[in-house]
């Protein structure tokens, strides 16, 4: 359940009060005092059995003497009375609580815990939806609505704020009312047993009077419903977040690299950024960032340029980008010389540029000009320092006037009243301003975050390869292993299994003795690598169990005696299957990476990128990701890491073969997803070099997959089961859901449609969609949508699109909206009935209640079409519109009248 009924949570037209009182420092008196000083215009019910009147007003005994069923009722009464309370609230009519009552923490075992399941139990038949508990409540301001027990209210303004710190909540609001901040809904969402951030999140993209979406959490349970809102949400506006407890924890056992590296923060990291939010460090800097974003437009890069009357400012600006990864541009030998002509002879020639202290209006003017003007600079970032030369509003009021060439500007007034009226100046103008360089470098780094992120959200990624994986293959592998009670694949096993899944490995031959092993490296040719190959021995460097570079027999039968000896001393209890025997594979100029994968008990299988070897954990460079991967998640994935800046190439050293390191890391992301029982995977090393990439050595733990409603992967892959091809006219139609890489072909499609069809499907006029709508129709969630095409490819292997029909659902999966177009040269063929029927099968497999849908009553072909298709159509309220309306589930409301 997601926004169902959180209407009635939010915009409540009656409230009732249950446990309202008068008792001093109560938690009833307090709630009572801020509803009645609010400027909330609904009913305002309050119960409690011991007044007849409270505070003037009349005072129920019980919920069924209410006048009428409240749309929100507000508990404060002791724990065990409440899941009663809920019921009959429930059986009332009421849809939403907020149960500010302490008490119903711990796991679902104890007391608490099964009250917390009690409330549900209550609230479900009813479909009451309840924020808490253990919450402060929440603030409406739009409806000047107080349903918290917070000391005092907020002001109203754009922001949305959520929290799941209660403490946080109190403190928050004191401090924004000292700063002037508003917001449109203030949130504290307890112990989330119903209503939780996702839920919010929903709720609030789509609200018009937030401008942008403010989020504290210190724990997400539902990873994939999480991703899936917060994904929704970051399309539409900002959405920051600040994630409590960034402390390390301690590594848990694991039988991976990559399951004792990938910490539950960086897991974190990786989801939020993926989700296209910003992550922010301290509540404070929620708020500094939230004001960068609303103020600062047109970013495209990451080049600063400084422009400072100051010198000392210029180096303590340089200073915290620097030591934040920032860049700092260089200029140009053009733009320096530019700059020469208008600034002092003394100015370092360098960014910062210091116009020196003594610069009038029309030198920062003049410089400002060349800045922008400059093509290696993306935005410029003004520090002033007071000076009796010229007044600092005099500055501020040019500066922001002053044409920017599209780049943006940020000012830094250090000082306090000598500046006031500049920094107004500035913010009047919709203009960043700080009190200080580092402030300011903080705030723009987070906008260069924030736009990184968006961008990875957007992109458009290029086409899969055609590489098939051999599927049956890895399922028999490890169907074996398990059915042997094995948790770890031999590391042949393992090879083999990324070798089906197209990943390079060197040639790995078993040998049950050391004699057999000597004639394995005899018949691979010298020199050798030697591993001992055991089922309980993980890491077998650390046991001793690698010898490299055998130069011949008599060296393996040396390093093969030796090894046993150290094993069976080591872990005498170890069973010892023999060796592994693989050609010596030389380093050179190549890099020892890591690639793995593990399972997050929040958001499943996540992926991990860095530098390789036995030091692996010890160096820490590595970045996480989620899965699936596409080739520029990838490349964002490597680019995370030190060791990623090497990989290019640098000073005659020759890159690495990137195209085949990418391949591997998509590869490796498919294989987690198609495949639940791998649990934890490691290559390392993986050796990339310019002559390519190949795993030599890997690690895989498997374990029974799960079963369970929830879904495995915190977003879902592209979901090839649904494809299928159809003769139709002569020619073979595949369709199959869109995925990002069909961008191209979508531009190709619009192309091909008359103006009329555009019209009719999209209700308005476009010849050319730009990349944001393309992305829109491309990158879909699929959790949430689906859309159909119908596809033909050509012998030079290029895809053309014939139709689309595309079906939105609910949060709540009531209903789904669709639409459906044929291309326009290729209607009458039937295309809008196979793509029509393919949803239909989709939607109702997926237990959406009903698909409605939209036409005007002239386009007589899709009223046909929906008809035979089983569509009632009704006459729309208040135009010429044609509502359609398909019953798929038993559950589904009657179609409307």
């Amino acid at each position: 359940m997601t926004i169902r009924n959180l209407d009635a949570l939010f915009r409540p037209r009656s409230v009732a009060l249950i446990g309202a009182t008068l008792r001093p420092h109560s938690v009833g008196a307090t709630v009572l005092a801020n509803l009645s000083a609010g400027a909330f215009a609904g009913q305002l019910y309050l119960v409690n059995p011991k007044y007849a009147t409270l505070a003037g007003q009349p005072c129920y005994a019980r919920v069924g003497a209410l006048p009428a069923p409240p749309d929100l009722a507000v508990l404060c009464t002791p724990a065990p009375t409440i899941p009663g309370l809920i019921a009959e609230l429930g059986a009332a009519g009421t849809r939403a609580a907020i149960v500010l009552t302490s008490g119903f923490e711990g796991p679902e075992d104890s007391a608490g815990g099964a009250m917390r399941q009690a409330i549900l139990d209550s609230a479900r038949p009813h479909l009451l939806r309840i924020l808490g508990p253990n919450c402060v409540g929440l603030i409406a301001s739009g409806i000047g609505l107080n349903a918290s027990f917070a000391l005092g209210t907020a002001r109203q303004g754009k922001l949305a704020f959520a929290t799941q710190s209660g403490a946080l909540a109190t403190a928050v609001l004191d401090w924004s009312r000292s700063r002037q901040i508003g917001f449109s809904h203030f949130i504290s969402l307890g112990n989330s047993a119903d209503v939780d951030a996702a839920d919010v999140l929903d709720y609030l993209a789509s609200d018009a009077e937030t401008q942008a979406i403010l989020l504290y959490v210190e724990a997400i349970r539902h990873g994939a419903k999480f991703m899936s809102a917060a994904r929704a949400a970051a399309r539409n506006k900002p959405v920051l977040i600040v994630k409590g407890g960034r402390s390390a924890q301690a590594a848990r056992a694991a039988a991976s690299h990559t399951g004792a590296m990938a910490g539950a923060d960086d897991v974190y990291d990786a989801a939020i950024r993926r989700a296209g939010m910003l992550r922010v460090d301290s509540t404070e800097g929620l708020f500094d960032a939230v004001e960068m974003l609303a103020r600062m437009r047109g970013l495209r890069g990451e080049r600063l340029a400084i422009l400072t009357n100051g010198g000392g400012a210029g180096v303590m600006a340089t200073d915290a980008l620097a030591d934040a990864g920032g860049t700092l541009t260089r200029l140009s030998d053009q733009t320096l010389a530019r700059l020469d002509a208008v600034l002092p002879a003394t100015w370092p020639r360098a960014n910062p540029v210091d116009i020196i202290g003594d610069a009038p209006v029309e030198r920062y003017l003049q410089a400002y000009a060349i800045l922008c003007e400059a093509s290696e600079v993306d935005a410029v970032l003004m520090i002033h320092a007071p000076t009796a030369i010229v007044p600092a509003a005099e500055i501020a009021a040019e500066l922001v006037s002053a044409p920017s060439g599209g780049k943006p500007l940020l000012t830094a007034w250090l000082g306090a009243d000598a500046v006031q009226q500049a920094r107004r100046l500035c913010q009047h103008a919709g203009v960043p301003t700080f009190d200080a360089p580092e402030r300011a470098v903080r705030g723009f780094l987070q906008a260069c975050d924030y736009h990184r992120n968006q961008q990875l959200l957007m992109r458009t990624p290029p086409a899969d390869g055609t590489y098939t994986p051999d599927k049956d293959r890895v399922r028999t592998i490890i169907g074996n292993a398990l059915r042997a009670g094995r948790a770890l694949l031999t590391e042949p096993e393992a090879k083999s299994v990324l070798a089906a899944y197209g990943v390079p490995v060197v040639a790995t031959r078993t040998a049950a003795s050391v004699d057999e092993a000597v004639d394995q490296a005899t018949r691979i040719g010298y020199p050798v690598a030697l591993k001992i190959l055991s089922p309980d021995i993980t890491h077998k460097s650390a046991a001793g169990g690698v010898a490299l570079d055998l130069a011949d027999a008599a060296a393996v039968r040396s390093a093969g005696s030796a090894m046993l000896e150290r094993i069976w001393q080591q872990a005498p209890e170890a069973r010892v299957e023999g060796f592994t025997v693989q050609p010596m594979v030389r380093h050179g100029d190549g890099f020892e990476l890591i690639v793995g994968a593990a399972t997050d008990p929040v958001f499943g299988p996540v992926l991990l990128f860095g530098h390789g070897g036995v030091n692996t954990e010890r160096i820490g460079d590595h970045a996480v990701a989620l899965p699936p991967l596409d080739a520029l998640l990838a490349q964002d994935l490597v680019s995370r890491t030190r060791i990623g800046r090497l990989l290019e190439g640098w000073h005659g050293h020759s890159g690495v073969d990137g195209d085949g390191l990418l391949q591997v890391l998509v590869q490796i992301s498919r294989l987690v997803c198609d495949i639940p029982e791998i649990s934890e995977l490691d290559i390392n090393p993986l050796l990339a070099s310019a002559t390519g990439v190949i795993a030599l050595d890997a690690r895989i733990a498997v374990k029974v997959a799960a079963s369970g409603t929830r879904p495995r992967l915190a977003i879902q892959p592209y979901p090839e089961a649904l494809e299928e091809c159809v003769e139709q006219e002569g020619r073979t139609v595949v369709l199959r859901p869109v995925r990002p890489a069909d961008e191209a072909a979508y531009q190709a499609y619009f192309r091909q449609l008359t103006p009329e069809d555009i019209h009719a499907r999209y209700f308005c006029t476009f010849r050319e969609p730009v990349h944001s709508q393309l992305a829109r129709l491309t990158q879909i969630d699929y959790t949430r949508e689906m859309a159909f095409i119908a596809t033909t490819t050509d012998a030079c292997g290029q895809t053309s699109i014939l139709g689309e029909v595309r079906a939105v659902a609910d949060p709540d999966n009531v209903q789904a909206e669709f639409g459906i177009a044929v291309r326009s040269d290729c209607k009458g063929q039937g295309l809008g009935k196979l793509l029509l029927e393919k949803m239909i099968r989709y939607a109702r497999a997926k237990g959406i209640g009903a698909l409605v849908g939209c036409t005007m009553s002239h386009n007589q072909p899709m009223l046909t079409l929906a008809r035979a298709c089983g569509f009632t159509a009704s006459a729309a309220a208040g135009g010429d519109g044609v509502i359609l309306h398909l019953a798929l589930g038993e559950d589904d409301a009657a179609a409307p009248a």
